[in-house]
């Protein structure tokens, strides 16, 4: 499939602001957030900036953006629409947690009730986004059950680095929000990491002869001839392909900023030796090494998926 940076960028983004939100309106819910009007406004600020950035970069890829409202309509068979209207559910939900926290200056139970909340909406959220790929029977790499797991806990793991940087930037501490990435970003890695062993090992799928019904009995089916002389949008668009090498190189890539460098960044950030200024320099690197390998990981997952229609432009298996 044709990476389309408007998506990368939303489910990037996205991801970072829901993570925030489903740890800080988590946490609040059982009582673990300090009560700082200003931590709780630079937190609520950054997670709903960036979840509402990435939203909205969502529908620049389409073709008629302003029709977009129509997709929330299809609730019952859709997860588009439920994405879109746990997304839209999750922000006055927000707002009521942001207000306790930011302007009432209480996270007693109807905020911190209301932050328990906006943390499974914003969950719900992420996890409908992940549904949507994993729906699509004819892309074999999409359809498959740690999509959305993998979707979740990136999510997660985005936003508690971003939080942990906040955390340490405003001088909180906490362990509850400074250490977690790490477990977080383990967990991240192991299921991203099955995810392309399931991929690499994977000998199904459709091939020319199950799509066009014609191998049915074992005979070897090819392709005679292209069904167009020049590249149309389908097979600009559906057939996108990267070269294997490629492929590998930026798993290793990914792996490396994704997963390794954070790790090992957040780490050096939780040393008694580090306090202060250090730790936040670290915490702050981590973040944005994370964000950069986590985008690479999200270009890869579209790049290397194959729709089940290029089998009728030469594919052999899809």
């Amino acid at each position: 499939m044709h990476p389309a940076y408007s998506v990368i960028f939303f489910t990037v983004s996205s991801g970072i602001g829901f993570g925030m939100l489903m740890i800080a309106g988590g946490l609040a819910a059982i009582g673990r957030m300090p009560i700082d009007g200003v931590f709780g406004f630079v937190v609520m600020a950054a997670a709903l900036a960036t979840a509402a950035a990435g939203l909205l970069s969502s529908t620049l890829h389409l073709g008629h953006p302003e029709r977009a409202w129509r997709a929330l309509s299809q609730w019952r068979t859709s997860w588009l629409s439920r994405e879109g209207i746990a997304a839209i559910a999750t922000f006055p939900t927000a707002l009521l947690f942001g207000w306790g926290w930011v302007i009432a200056g209480s996270l007693a139970f109807p905020y911190a009730c209301a932050g328990g909340i906006a943390a499974l909406l914003a969950l719900a959220t992420v996890y409908s986004t992940g549904k949507i790929y994993q729906s699509l029977v004819t892309i074999r790499a999409w359809h498959d059950s740690l999509v959305t797991p993998v979707y979740v806990a990136l999510a997660l793991a985005s936003g508690a680095l971003w939080l942990a940087v906040i955390a340490r930037a405003l001088n909180y501490a906490d362990p509850a929000m400074t250490h977690l990435p790490i477990g977080l970003l383990v967990l991240g890695w192991l299921m991203k990491w099955r995810y392309w062993v399931r991929r690499d090992t994977d000998t199904g799928g459709p091939t020319v002869g199950t799509a066009t019904g014609l191998g049915r009995d074992g005979t070897p089916v090819r392709l005679l001839e292209s069904p167009h002389t020049q590249e149309n949008f389908v097979m600009r668009e559906m057939g996108y392909r990267i070269a294997r090498k490629h492929a590998v190189k930026l798993r290793r890539v990914a792996q490396v900023l994704a997963f390794a460098l954070p790790i090992v960044l957040t780490g050096l950030a939780m040393l008694p030796a580090m306090a202060g200024w250090p730790a936040l320099a670290f915490s702050l690197l981590a973040a944005a090494l994370g964000t950069i390998g986590i985008a690479t990981e999200r270009w890869l997952f579209f790049a290397e998926a194959r729709h089940a229609v290029t089998l009728y432009y030469g594919a052999e298996r899809a």
